[in-house]
């Protein structure tokens, strides 16, 4: 009986905050000192996209394209993926999607590849590392992509980027393609955004020559913080080792936040990080004002986002970022609890 009734107020529990979330919905994601925060999906299906109506969402912040690859037993032509594509621009509407290019490889292997076994598969062969050594793979997803966004706005960003000499060679290769259906008079997207997932942590240091080259930046921050903390998240044992929320984690998304708004390129945050309410509170303690997260967490970030003063969290949050602590996860959230944070 005990058991059942923790059930039945879980239940109960879960009912009202989706209750109120809904009620949440027509209502803007803006701060309590008036500072709107666009909130956008990530999505790998169709189906995912009914969240941009049924939550409100602002856009898709991350269209993973490998999911339709790895549920098929082939490859996927041209023509299929272009049909794939046009519907997610057609479902999407007005609102902006942007398109990761194929991030396979590691623990996303496609049945009907053999890629043969690595020591450190999430450091290996993988992304746009498989797409610039296989650039018949890259250039058929490219022109697939151009050509489902005839006379529409196209954002396009590539993964797993670890120098700038990387994106340039990408970028080639989605010149190429757009070149192509200008020779063959096909009509190509009115506009075309090229941006950068940010997830090795050694483009930091090439900022500035980046910032010059990209219409936009987004962090992965699921690869982005193994990478930045050399420890495997698939590994039960590291799991609670490292926490996102160190002062060495918000100190490095501050230092890119800080570089994007001198340059002036949009840069947002699209790893689960942006889907925990205090994990997304201090991204907007740190400067972001994008974040993009799995669709079920569009809710209860909203809540908090409507519940936080983002002035005076932006000041706490830049208290913590030298200290010494191995976790600043306490702090942030005695903060929520006095400032009346939903959290």
């Amino acid at each position: 009986e005990d058991i059942q009734q923790q059930f039945s107020e879980g239940i109960a529990a879960r009912s009202r905050r989706r209750a109120e979330f809904a009620a949440l919905r027509d209502k803007p994601a803006e701060t309590r000192d008036g500072v709107r925060i666009a909130l956008n999906i990530n999505a790998g299906l169709l189906i995912d996209l009914q969240a941009l109506q049924e939550y409100d969402a602002d856009g898709v912040g991350l269209y993973r394209t490998e999911i339709p690859f790895m549920v098929r037993s082939d490859f996927p032509d041209v023509e299929a993926q272009i049909a794939l594509y046009r519907r997610v621009m057609d479902q999407c509407g007005d609102k902006p999607a942007i398109f990761r290019t194929l991030d396979i490889g590691g623990d996303k292997a496609l049945p009907y590849w053999r890629q043969g076994g690595e020591e450190n598969p999430a450091m290996g062969w993988r992304a746009i590392r498989i797409g610039l050594d296989r650039p018949a793979i890259l250039r058929s997803q490219l022109r697939a992509l151009v050509g489902a966004a005839a006379d529409r706005q196209l954002s396009i960003m590539f993964p797993m980027i670890a120098e700038v000499a990387e994106f340039d060679a990408a970028r080639r290769v989605l010149e190429l393609e757009i070149a192509r259906a200008k020779a063959r008079g096909r009509p190509i997207p009115s506009e075309i955004r090229i941006g950068v997932m940010l997830e090795v942590p050694a483009l930091i240091f090439q900022l500035p020559a980046l910032l010059d080259r990209v219409d936009f930046v987004s962090v992965g921050s699921n690869d982005f913080f193994q990478f930045l903390f050399a420890s495997d998240r698939g590994n039960p044992r590291l799991a609670e080792r490292y926490d996102v929320l160190s002062p060495a984690a918000l100190r490095c998304l501050d230092q890119v936040v800080r570089a994007c708004g001198a340059a002036d390129v949009p840069v947002s945050v699209c790893g689960e990080m942006a889907g925990r309410p205090l994990e997304a509170m201090a991204l907007l303690g740190v400067g972001f004002r994008r974040i993009s997260m799995p669709p079920t967490a569009l809710g209860e970030i909203k809540s908090m986002v409507r519940s936080l003063d983002l002035g005076a969290a932006q000041t706490y949050v830049r208290t913590l970022l030298d200290l010494p602590d191995h976790s600043v996860r306490a702090k942030l959230r005695t903060f929520a609890l006095d400032h009346g944070v939903s959290i």
